[in-house]
């Protein structure tokens, strides 16, 4: 592999908005790499024995069984934005398969980058066989000089077979202009788990996004977790859906959400389908400035013995706490930023120290920029 990601053409200024989405380019704490630039596919490889990184047309040509896996999670028909998807005739994205009983110890990494004003489109399938483990990092981002009409359009379908495990962190740092609608969802079988987490910080124009997880098996687990910051100028509707189907399978769904002047819609429905399940749900809201913050908790329990509950909250930062921590010594500023960076501060049970620690520099980077 090596030493180094090329991204031919990228400014300085750009390549570190690739830092700031948990992209290295040097390749140092990572097992493997997908980098697209717009539609073109500069980068996909890895050097973990067992685990693939491929483009999706090279995985198509190469492995006539991911026929099997191609739009079964999510539906070509499911709205514009998949059918628009479906319909191109060189599909972009990556396919990344985790072999039976193989497992990554450093995350691979997958970047796209969008660097001109269009609408950048992939179709990303992730497999974990039979007793594997994949843990993943995708940094999704655009040029600082990218104005109006540019559009990420994303569709990933998740398998994670028995006994498998996958963590998916996601970090966008897209520009205010952009416009992003991720499409996804996840199979989960017999004791597998599917950890996902989203973070986005940066002023962006719009996300629209609402992955879902089928827990199949027998004590499959999901776990969602949701970090936004809504700048002025921003608009998200986002959440995530589990669907309790096997016996003894469980689902967590957290959300933290800030306002600075924009809009947050959080959504979150657990569905219990079958005795024996388990889900919680919850959302919390800080407002910031004058902003809106919606939260649509949902839980549906069908059977007798599924166990479901949701909490919601919505409030600013307290007066009392501000001053108490000014008498410690800090700065109204201070304090301020060590209240909202402990409201962030959502540890992940299961997933990976590298992926943490990603996710905790992202919230150094928003706290340096004075949320």
């Amino acid at each position: 592999m090596s030493s180094e990601l090329n991204a031919p053409g990228m400014s300085n200024e750009d390549k570190e908005r690739l830092v700031q989405s948990g992209i290295e380019l040097s390749m140092e704490n990572r097992c493997g790499s997908y980098l697209q630039m717009n539609q073109d596919v500069i980068h996909s490889e890895c050097n973990e024995e067992g685990i693939e990184v491929l483009s999706y047309k090279r995985a198509m040509e190469k492995y006539d069984w991911l026929q099997e896996y191609n739009w079964k999670a999510v539906s070509k028909d499911k709205d514009e934005i998949t059918k628009y998807v479906a319909e191109q005739k060189d599909p972009k994205g990556y396919v990344i398969i985790a072999h039976k009983g193989t497992s990554n110890i450093l995350p691979i990494q997958a970047c796209l980058y969008l660097g001109r004003e269009t609408i950048q489109h992939v179709h990303n399938i992730i497999v974990a066989e039979e007793g594997a483990e994949l843990h993943i990092i995708s940094g999704c981002t655009s040029g600082g000089h990218v104005g109006p009409g540019a559009a990420h359009y994303g569709v990933s379908e998740f398998y994670i077979k028995k006994d498998a495990k996958i963590s998916f962190t996601m970090i966008h740092t897209w520009t205010e202009n952009i416009e992003v609608f991720p499409r996804s969802a996840s199979i989960v079988e017999e004791n597998g788990v599917f950890i996902s987490n989203y973070v986005c910080m940066q002023p962006v124009k719009k996300v629209q996004m609402y992955p879902t997880a089928t827990l199949k098996g027998e004590n499959s687990v999901a776990r969602f977790s949701t970090i936004t910051i809504a700048s002025p100028t921003s608009y998200f509707d986002v959440g995530s859906k589990a669907i309790l189907h096997g016996k003894g399978s469980s689902a967590e769904l957290i959300a933290r959400a800030i306002t600075k002047g924009g809009t947050i819609i959080s959504r979150g429905q657990i569905i219990g389908e079958t005795s024996g399940t388990r889900g919680h749900l919850e959302c919390k809201g800080l407002i910031l400035k004058d902003g809106t913050i919606y939260a649509i908790p949902e839980i549906d329990g069908r059977v007798v013995g599924t166990e479901l509950s949701h909490e919601a909250a919505i409030g600013k930062l307290a007066q009392d706490e501000i001053e108490y921590l000014m008498s410690r010594g800090l700065s109204e500023d201070e304090a301020t930023a060590t209240i909202i960076r402990g409201f962030l501060d959502v540890k992940i049970a299961g997933l990976p120290e590298a992926l943490q620690k990603q996710i905790d520099a992202t919230i150094d980077v928003a706290e340096k920029a004075g949320f």
